[in-house]
């Protein structure tokens, strides 16, 4: 291997070995952990990359934008000394980027006096404030019954072919605080997603002028898949910047994590690592976390991070090791149910698999409501009831049920679908989804209701639905 002194450090050529989006180079001098690296190919492009893992004798490169094309023997490799840094001002809203951040919409580079590591820095815990006001996202099903509370990491969980890309892009274009009466800015992040997934996203976000505010970063389907590593880092980067330097409220979706988790399981292949569960690598946990728990409020910013990430369960299984770690780390999840979207309901969110643990923290008085906390809890307990009848009625056939539980049927159907249920660009208001919770509930015998306090009965139950 050829060593060459210039300016900017030393040139390395060649290297030992290649090995899918790894590249192993020698005898290096002076060299860190997580540094970036700009790869030359016999052609004279340049490719940027990041140290991975480094020894006495060698650093492997993890090469962000692929190796095909590079040769052993003619790759020319220089260490530049730093770790991955972005560029981050306020004037990139309204732009949109590659999952490196660099514009991919035709427009300059961001001019920025600060440049930031995309891996952030550790938040101090004692510095952390509780997440507390509640998010009106237009959809009942989430505002009703799993509320969402600002500083909160909150994921959706969905299928192949289910609409978790319309019912984000509807709570991008939605979501505002009630008291501040102030919308988010909102740092979308892609990655995986094909062209015309990430077309939709961008002419909706046109239409409805939410691109104004918000900042897209694109690592599209044919990109490398290492590519996408980084990509989630580089927008928590910037929503950092909106949030503690500049005091924005900012809303953070990440879509796909299921495909960033498929990009680390092939580099841990590659680097012969010992596999964990079906194959993912056994920090998988802790690394879903660095990205996961840089969500939140602290002390000295006005400003916060709402997370939202968006996965897709393999075969619609909850306990794959995605969506499994993600729940542990993350304050609940809305899911995404298959039965209820053949059965025509949208938002198709699933009323008992789907938790919101800080739901009770943002909800109620002085916040949205004083009945909210109980309509929601009734409105669980009766569904939980809908599902068991359902049940037994594909056993005894539906004839054969009681009275009562017949009633509970009905009450079933008019939650799914007038509750539940409703149109794309449909915004309601949380007091519309109260009283369209308690017009719902009020199909129950009011005996049944045991979740809500008699004060609260007299105020809200329509006694003209008691049957």
């Amino acid at each position: 291997m050829k060593l060459n002194v210039e300016d900017r450090g030393l040139e390395y050529t060649g290297a030992a070995r290649i090995e899918g989006p790894l590249v192993v180079i020698e005898r290096v001098r002076d060299v860190g952990f997580d540094e970036k690296v700009e790869i030359v190919d016999s052609s004279g492009r340049a490719r940027l990359g990041r140290v991975l893992d480094i020894s006495e004798s060698c650093a492997v490169v993890q090469v962000l934008e692929g190796t095909t094309g590079l040769s052993n023997q003619t790759l020319r490799a220089r260490f530049l000394g730093e770790s991955f840094r972005l560029p981050v001002s306020r004037e990139m809203l309204g732009r949109v980027f590659d999952g490196l951040g660099r514009p991919a919409d035709g427009g300059p580079p961001a001019l920025a006096a600060d440049r930031r590591d995309v891996n952030g820095m550790p938040i101090n815990p004692f510095a952390r404030r509780y997440p507390r006001e509640f998010i009106q996202t237009g959809l009942s099903a989430i505002d009703g019954m799993n509320a969402l509370v600002r500083g909160q990491k909150l994921p959706i969980f969905s299928g192949n072919g289910l609409p978790h890309d319309r019912v984000s892009a509807q709570i991008v274009r939605q979501a505002r605080l009630l008291e501040e009466k102030v919308e988010f800015s909102i740092v979308f992040a892609a990655m995986g997603v094909k062209h015309d997934v990430a077309e939709f996203f961008i002419r909706n976000f046109q239409e409805s002028g939410a691109l104004a505010r918000a900042v897209m970063f694109f690592s599209l389907a044919d990109a490398p898949s290492v590519e996408r590593l980084l990509t989630p880092r580089v927008a928590l980067t910037l929503a950092e910047h909106l949030a503690f330097d500049c005091g924005q409220h900012v809303l953070v979706l990440l879509t796909d994590m299921t495909n960033y988790c498929e990009s680390l399981r092939e580099v841990g292949t590659a680097r012969g690592e010992i596999p964990g569960r079906k194959g993912y690598p056994g920090y998988l946990y802790s690394d879903l976390a660095s990205i996961y728990e840089r969500a939140g409020r602290i002390d000295g910013s006005p400003g916060s991070i709402t997370q939202i990430p968006i996965l897709t369960m393999p075969s619609d299984d909850i306990s794959h090791p995605v969506p499994d770690l993600t729940g542990y780390i993350t304050e609940g999840q809305i899911v995404l149910d298959r039965d209820l979207f053949q059965r025509s309901v949208y938002p198709p969110i699933a009323g008992l698999p789907s938790l919101s643990r800080l739901m009770n923290d943002g909800v109620g008085k002085g916040y949205t409501r004083e009945d909210h906390p109980a309509l929601a809890s009734q409105l669980f307990a009766g569904y939980a009831y809908v599902k068991r009848v359902r049940g037994l009625a594909d056993v005894i056939g539906e004839e054969e049920l009681s009275a009562l539980d017949k009633l509970y049927l009905k009450f079933g159907e008019a939650l799914e679908h007038r509750f539940l249920s409703q149109g794309e660009y449909e915004n309601r208001s949380i007091e519309t989804t109260l009283e369209l919770g308690w017009d719902v509930l009020s199909m129950l015998p009011r005996d049944e209701l045991h979740r809500v306090s008699d004060t609260l009965l007299q105020q809200h139950y329509r006694e003209k639905k008691e049957s």
